[in-house]
């Protein structure tokens, strides 16, 4: 019993639903691979998404505490319009993914939902994503160590601790690179840093 209330406490401490909006340490900024999110889970959805040559496009802007996250908070501020959430697909690959952003994330900001998306494009603008990965022609397999160098030589505002590759199911999955509220590259939080450590991670091309 006593194990299972520390699991229970540790869970709470990484997520923690309906906290105020507004009351957060940093941004996450989540860029995932589109070929490799395709090839995985995308192309069985038929999502719009994989029917374009998009390469890093933004998975949200994520509110986040030194340790743990807020997510689904209450606020007075009204939802997006369909609209305003089609008009985010260019970079976030559909609208579908800027609304359950918004839903999740977006709510504990404490700004508006216009406000929230024109700050999740100003941070994507903000990073210049290494053109030599787009260039690939065919698959290949290399350390998860080589994508965040390529972004460190690219961004010279980042340091190696405030940027973070994932992988899953042997892919990479995603650059999490860490901004304060005004964007600054800042250190990650210690749950935020899970670098993954594969040797032969598959990268796969843009369509």
């Amino acid at each position: 019993m006593r194990f299972l209330a520390v699991l229970m406490l540790s869970a709470g401490l990484a997520a923690a639903e309906g906290e105020p909006a507004g009351e957060f340490d940093y941004y996450v900024m989540a860029l995932s691979w589109s070929p490799n999110w395709c090839a995985r889970e995308g192309d069985a959805r038929q999502s719009e998404q994989c029917e374009t040559d998009a390469g890093w496009v933004l998975h949200g802007l994520w509110p986040q505490y030194h340790r743990g996250w807020p997510a689904y908070c209450p606020t007075v501020e009204r939802p997006p319009s369909r609209g305003m959430t089609g008009a985010m697909a260019d970079i976030m690959g559909s609208g579908g993914l800027a609304w359950h952003q918004w839903k999740k994330h977006g709510t504990c900001s404490g700004l508006s939902a216009r406000a929230y998306f024109d700050l999740s494009r100003e941070a994507y603008d903000a990073v210049t994503r290494p053109a030599l990965l787009r260039r690939l022609d065919k698959p290949v397999t290399l350390p998860a160590s080589v994508i965040e160098e390529a972004f460190l030589k690219e961004n010279p505002d980042l340091e190696a601790d405030m940027l973070t590759i994932t992988c899953r199911d042997g892919m990479i999955q995603e650059a999490r690179i860490c901004l304060s509220r005004d964007l600054a590259p800042v250190p990650c939080g210690a749950d935020v840093i899970r670098d993954c450590t594969l040797d032969d991670a598959l990268f796969t091309p843009v369509r």
